[in-house]
């Protein structure tokens, strides 16, 4: 098949796009968000440079253009080249078999009218994280996600809870499964740089504070329990400046890294190091740090926003799941559980390896996602 990915810059992406080097297809790419070239396969095609004006920059637009986001949309075609425009040219010059965006609001919202307009083209849709949980509460986003899910022919998740959310809001395509954003991992590499449970001594924490994530009401459970810790180290990486700050400000003996402070290779590394890792936000699918602390043997303390985590946490068992992000004496509850019970979450860290290994395997994923072009080709030529 001629397939035209549409993506952002992101490490998931370009990862999956590599699970598809050894196949026939004609792979081509569409740089949606405008930012150049990524660094992905040799043989994949990219359309970039595509961003352009029509007509001077306005004084004030970019002010108008978010105090009146719906009536800028309107006039936006009369300023400059947009993204539905950029990919009819795309489609008139390679004729693709099939189109594949990646995440909702800024790869799929954008390209609709033109998937609309080229309805014989079959369109797949991987969906991330907060796609469809989050945005189908909006009143904004209610038409925009029913007009692109009732557009798309197959659709991937990250969770078996967003096949249910995305035909309760106009899908009627094919679900072809829940595979990891990023296709998984090679885990063969990952397993000199862990330690055994008994040497762990670090409590590592997710410090996404924003929209979404709530680090902020972990670092405050971790603090009320200071004296428990006993020798436990506290590191938070990827941080938001909010979490830095209420740690600087409270003076607390906890490592903290910045959004750009590790690596994801250094990330992994510390939860082969580590006892206990604990993630909180308010939406989400299937995270994908819960499933790296589990292949790293780091028990997970995890929110469970929609029952998303609950597809591979079952509480109690092999982890704790946080049922209130906002609840501060919640998660400092489930802390003092699993640092008082350490034979037992060093039992549980081992199911885990099991069970994250069966989701995340890039081996096992590679499979899938070939096995998934294959059922679209047949379906295609029939």
């Amino acid at each position: 098949m001629k397939i035209l990915l549409l993506s952002m810059h992101s490490i998931h992406a370009t990862r999956w796009i590599e699970n598809l080097k050894e196949s026939d297809h004609e792979l081509y790419w569409f740089d949606i968000s405008g930012k150049g070239k990524i660094n992905t396969l040799e043989s994949i095609i990219q359309f970039t440079g595509w961003k352009k004006r029509k007509l001077p920059y306005i004084k004030g637009e970019h002010w108008f253009s978010k105090k009146f986001p719906s009536f800028y949309q309107l006039i936006r075609p009369f300023l400059e080249v947009t993204e539905n425009e950029a990919l009819e040219k795309i489609i008139k010059s390679i004729q693709p078999d099939l189109v594949q965006s990646f995440e909702m609001q800024s790869c799929s919202y954008p390209i609709v009218k033109t998937m609309l307009k080229y309805s014989k083209i079959k369109w797949l849709y991987n969906c991330w994280g907060n796609d469809i949980f989050y945005y189908q509460n909006l009143p904004n986003h209610k038409s925009k996600l029913n007009q692109v899910l009732s557009r798309v022919d197959y659709m991937t998740a990250d969770c078996n809870r967003d096949a249910v959310l995305a035909n309760q809001n106009g899908f009627k395509g094919e679900f072809l499964g829940a595979i990891p954003t990023g296709g998984g991992y090679d885990l063969s590499f990952f397993e000199n740089f862990k330690k055994p449970f008994a040497d762990r001594k670090i409590i590592i924490v997710k410090g996404y504070h924003h929209l979404f994530g709530r680090a902020l009401n972990v670092i405050k459970a971790l603090e009320s329990v200071r004296e428990q810790l006993n020798d436990y180290t506290v590191v938070v990486f990827g941080a938001h400046k909010i979490v830095e700050d209420y740690v600087n400000n409270k003076k607390l003996p906890f490592q903290v890294y910045d959004r750009h402070g590790l690596k994801q290779e250094d990330v992994l590394k510390l939860m082969g190091q580590s006892a206990i890792y604990i993630g909180n936000n308010i939406s989400d699918g299937m995270p994908n740090t819960v499933l790296e602390a589990m292949i790293m043997g780091a028990f997970p303390i995890q929110s469970n926003p929609g029952g998303a985590t609950a597809e591979i946490i079952d509480e109690g068992n092999n982890g704790f799941l946080i049922q209130d992000p906002e609840d501060i004496e919640e998660i400092r509850n489930l802390i003092l559980k699993a640092i008082q019970n350490q034979e037992w979450i060093a039992s549980a860290s081992m199911k885990n390896y099991k069970l994250a290994k069966e989701y995340v395997d890039l081996k096992t994923n590679q499979q899938k996602i070939v096995a998934l072009y294959q059922q679209i080709e047949n379906d295609t030529c029939e």
